[in-house]
Protein backbone atom coordinates (compact mmCIF):
# COMPACT_ATOMS: atom_id res chain seq x y z
CA UNK A 1 0.00 0.00 0.00
CA UNK A 2 2.91 2.32 0.65
CA UNK A 3 3.86 1.84 -3.00
CA UNK A 4 0.68 3.64 -4.01
CA UNK A 5 1.52 6.54 -1.74
CA UNK A 6 5.10 6.62 -3.04
CA UNK A 7 3.84 6.68 -6.67
CA UNK A 8 1.49 9.52 -5.76
CA UNK A 9 4.28 11.54 -4.12
CA UNK A 10 6.51 10.94 -7.16
CA UNK A 11 3.76 12.28 -9.46
CA UNK A 12 3.43 15.39 -7.30
CA UNK A 13 7.20 15.92 -7.24
CA UNK A 14 7.38 15.68 -11.05
CA UNK A 15 4.49 18.12 -11.40
CA UNK A 16 6.20 20.62 -9.10
CA UNK A 17 9.55 20.26 -10.89
CA UNK A 18 7.79 20.84 -14.22
CA UNK A 19 6.17 24.02 -12.87
CA UNK A 20 9.54 25.29 -11.63
CA UNK A 21 11.03 24.69 -15.09
CA UNK A 22 8.12 26.48 -16.75
CA UNK A 23 8.57 29.46 -14.44
CA UNK A 24 12.27 29.69 -15.34
CA UNK A 25 11.21 30.32 -18.93
CA UNK A 26 9.09 33.32 -17.92
CA UNK A 27 11.24 36.39 -17.82
CA UNK A 28 11.52 38.50 -14.69
CA UNK A 29 13.81 41.50 -14.13
CA UNK A 30 16.87 39.28 -14.47
CA UNK A 31 16.95 37.22 -17.64
CA UNK A 32 17.47 33.47 -17.23
CA UNK A 33 19.40 31.36 -19.76
CA UNK A 34 16.54 28.84 -19.78
CA UNK A 35 14.48 31.34 -21.79
CA UNK A 36 16.34 29.93 -24.83
CA UNK A 37 15.48 26.29 -24.01
CA UNK A 38 12.41 26.24 -26.24
CA UNK A 39 14.34 27.52 -29.28
CA UNK A 40 15.50 24.79 -31.65
CA UNK A 41 18.34 25.35 -34.11
CA UNK A 42 18.60 23.54 -37.42
CA UNK A 43 22.01 21.95 -37.69
CA UNK A 44 23.41 18.94 -39.47
CA UNK A 45 19.96 17.92 -40.73
CA UNK A 46 18.14 17.97 -37.40
CA UNK A 47 16.91 20.41 -34.77
CA UNK A 48 18.65 20.83 -31.42
CA UNK A 49 18.16 23.16 -28.45
CA UNK A 50 20.65 26.01 -28.20
CA UNK A 51 22.00 24.74 -24.86
CA UNK A 52 23.19 21.56 -26.63
CA UNK A 53 25.10 23.57 -29.24
CA UNK A 54 26.54 26.43 -27.22
CA UNK A 55 27.46 27.75 -23.83
CA UNK A 56 24.75 30.16 -22.66
CA UNK A 57 25.46 32.55 -19.81
CA UNK A 58 23.98 35.67 -18.25
CA UNK A 59 26.50 38.43 -18.95
CA UNK A 60 24.44 41.10 -17.14
CA UNK A 61 20.94 41.15 -15.72
CA UNK A 62 19.41 41.70 -19.16
CA UNK A 63 22.11 40.27 -21.48
CA UNK A 64 22.58 36.66 -22.53
CA UNK A 65 25.86 35.59 -24.10
CA UNK A 66 25.85 32.58 -26.44
CA UNK A 67 29.16 30.97 -27.41
CA UNK A 68 28.69 28.09 -29.87
CA UNK A 69 31.02 25.13 -29.57
CA UNK A 70 31.10 24.95 -33.36
CA UNK A 71 31.57 28.46 -34.78
CA UNK A 72 29.90 27.42 -38.05
CA UNK A 73 26.58 27.27 -36.15
CA UNK A 74 26.71 30.96 -35.22
CA UNK A 75 24.45 32.10 -38.07
CA UNK A 76 21.98 29.21 -37.56
CA UNK A 77 21.65 30.08 -33.87
CA UNK A 78 21.16 33.75 -34.72
CA UNK A 79 18.42 32.91 -37.25
CA UNK A 80 16.64 30.65 -34.77
CA UNK A 81 16.62 33.42 -32.15
CA UNK A 82 15.29 35.91 -34.68
CA UNK A 83 12.45 33.52 -35.63
CA UNK A 84 11.54 32.91 -31.99
CA UNK A 85 9.05 34.89 -29.93
CA UNK A 86 11.43 36.00 -27.16
CA UNK A 87 11.50 39.59 -28.39
CA UNK A 88 15.20 40.28 -28.91
CA UNK A 89 17.49 41.01 -31.81
CA UNK A 90 20.69 39.01 -31.44
CA UNK A 91 24.01 40.76 -31.99
CA UNK A 92 26.59 38.54 -33.71
CA UNK A 93 30.25 39.61 -33.46
CA UNK A 94 31.58 36.57 -35.33
CA UNK A 95 32.41 34.60 -32.17
CA UNK A 96 29.63 35.25 -29.68
CA UNK A 97 25.96 36.19 -29.92
CA UNK A 98 24.66 38.68 -27.39
CA UNK A 99 20.95 39.03 -26.74
CA UNK A 100 20.04 42.27 -25.00
CA UNK A 101 16.58 42.11 -23.47
CA UNK A 102 14.72 45.39 -23.13
CA UNK A 103 13.43 46.43 -19.72
CA UNK A 104 9.96 45.07 -19.05
CA UNK A 105 7.06 47.46 -19.50
CA UNK A 106 4.23 47.38 -16.98
CA UNK A 107 1.98 45.85 -19.64
CA UNK A 108 4.48 43.05 -20.32
CA UNK A 109 4.92 42.43 -16.59
CA UNK A 110 1.14 42.05 -16.29
CA UNK A 111 1.12 39.57 -19.20
CA UNK A 112 3.87 37.52 -17.55
CA UNK A 113 2.02 37.59 -14.21
CA UNK A 114 -1.11 36.25 -15.96
CA UNK A 115 0.98 33.49 -17.54
CA UNK A 116 2.39 32.60 -14.10
CA UNK A 117 -1.13 32.38 -12.68
CA UNK A 118 -2.30 30.26 -15.60
CA UNK A 119 0.58 27.80 -15.20
CA UNK A 120 -0.07 27.63 -11.45
CA UNK A 121 -3.72 26.78 -12.04
CA UNK A 122 -2.76 24.12 -14.62
CA UNK A 123 -0.42 22.59 -12.05
CA UNK A 124 -3.20 22.53 -9.44
CA UNK A 125 -5.54 20.85 -11.91
CA UNK A 126 -2.88 18.19 -12.53
CA UNK A 127 -2.52 17.66 -8.78
CA UNK A 128 -6.28 17.20 -8.43
CA UNK A 129 -6.29 14.81 -11.39
CA UNK A 130 -3.53 12.76 -9.74
CA UNK A 131 -5.59 12.65 -6.55
CA UNK A 132 -8.67 11.48 -8.47
CA UNK A 133 -6.64 8.83 -10.32
CA UNK A 134 -5.14 7.42 -7.13
CA UNK A 135 -8.46 7.50 -5.25
CA UNK A 136 -9.97 5.50 -8.13
CA UNK A 137 -7.14 2.96 -7.81
CA UNK A 138 -7.90 2.60 -4.12
CA UNK A 139 -11.61 2.07 -4.75
CA UNK A 140 -10.84 -0.56 -7.38
CA UNK A 141 -8.55 -2.33 -4.93
CA UNK A 142 -11.38 -2.26 -2.36
CA UNK A 143 -13.78 -3.85 -4.85
CA UNK A 144 -11.25 -6.64 -5.41
CA UNK A 145 -10.84 -7.01 -1.62
CA UNK A 146 -7.13 -6.17 -1.92
CA UNK A 147 -7.35 -3.45 0.72
CA UNK A 148 -9.38 -2.81 3.84
CA UNK A 149 -11.70 0.12 4.46
CA UNK A 150 -9.45 1.34 7.28
CA UNK A 151 -6.41 1.22 5.02
CA UNK A 152 -8.28 3.19 2.33
CA UNK A 153 -9.25 5.86 4.84
CA UNK A 154 -5.67 6.11 6.08
CA UNK A 155 -4.28 6.41 2.55
CA UNK A 156 -6.96 8.91 1.52
CA UNK A 157 -5.98 11.14 4.45
CA UNK A 158 -2.31 10.91 3.52
CA UNK A 159 -3.06 11.63 -0.13
CA UNK A 160 -5.16 14.67 0.81
CA UNK A 161 -2.40 15.87 3.14
CA UNK A 162 0.11 15.61 0.29
CA UNK A 163 -2.27 17.43 -2.06
CA UNK A 164 -2.62 20.27 0.45
CA UNK A 165 1.15 20.53 0.87
CA UNK A 166 1.83 20.62 -2.88
CA UNK A 167 -0.94 23.12 -3.59
CA UNK A 168 0.55 25.34 -0.90
CA UNK A 169 4.05 24.94 -2.40
CA UNK A 170 2.63 25.77 -5.83
CA UNK A 171 0.96 28.93 -4.50
CA UNK A 172 4.18 29.99 -2.76
CA UNK A 173 6.18 29.46 -5.96
CA UNK A 174 3.62 31.53 -7.88
CA UNK A 175 3.89 34.38 -5.36
CA UNK A 176 7.70 34.33 -5.54
CA UNK A 177 7.71 34.40 -9.35
CA UNK A 178 5.14 37.20 -9.43
CA UNK A 179 7.31 39.24 -7.04
CA UNK A 180 10.30 38.66 -9.34
CA UNK A 181 8.32 39.87 -12.33
CA UNK A 182 7.31 43.07 -10.60
CA UNK A 183 10.82 43.63 -9.26
CA UNK A 184 10.01 42.80 -5.63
Amino acid sequence: MEGILKDFETSLDRNFAFLKDEYKKIRADRVDASILDKIKVECFGSFSPINQLASVSVAESRILSISPWDITLLNSIEKAILKSDIGVSPQNDGKVIKCVFPPLSQERRNEFAKEVSKKCEESKISIRNFRHEFMTKLKNMKKKSEISTDEIQRLEKQIQKSVDVFISKTDTLKEEKTKQIFGG
